[in-house]
């Protein structure tokens, strides 16, 4: 009996290749799906090997499903605590401190701005 797999199920494969372009996964009964790069982890992955490595298990988010071309789109990132929606307001700072939500900076960036203006004027 061959398991359909549906957008939204999260499942667990083992790494089988690496490309520059993504990390193929092998899934139960014999199927193989692709987590592309931009779907890895949150932010710029330069190097897919920086994450992932052949024969890795790891847990991805179903994406797609193309029974006719046989393709299955996977994410990881997908199944990060902080989604998308969780990281709206979230950034990173210039100097390393690490995640803030931008109400916690505001305060900081107009009393910056200020002391600017009056070095100036």
């Amino acid at each position: 009996m061959e398991s359909k797999f549906e957008p939204g199920q999260t499942v667990t494969g083992k790494i089988t290749g690496i490309q520059p372009y993504g990390a193929f996964v092998a899934l139960e009964h014999g199927r193989q799906g692709l987590v592309h790069i931009s779907e890895i982890t949150h932010g710029f992955v330069r190097d897919i090997h920086d994450y992932l490595a052949v024969g890795d298990e790891i847990t991805v988010k179903v994406l797609s499903v193309n029974e006719d071309e046989s393709k299955i789109s996977l994410s990881i990132r997908a199944t990060e605590e902080g989604s998308r929606n969780q990281r709206r307001g979230i950034r990173i700072d210039n100097d390393g401190e690490g995640f803030h939500p931008l109400q916690d900076k505001l305060q900081e960036w107009i009393e910056q701005s200020m002391k600017e203006e009056r070095k100036k004027g």
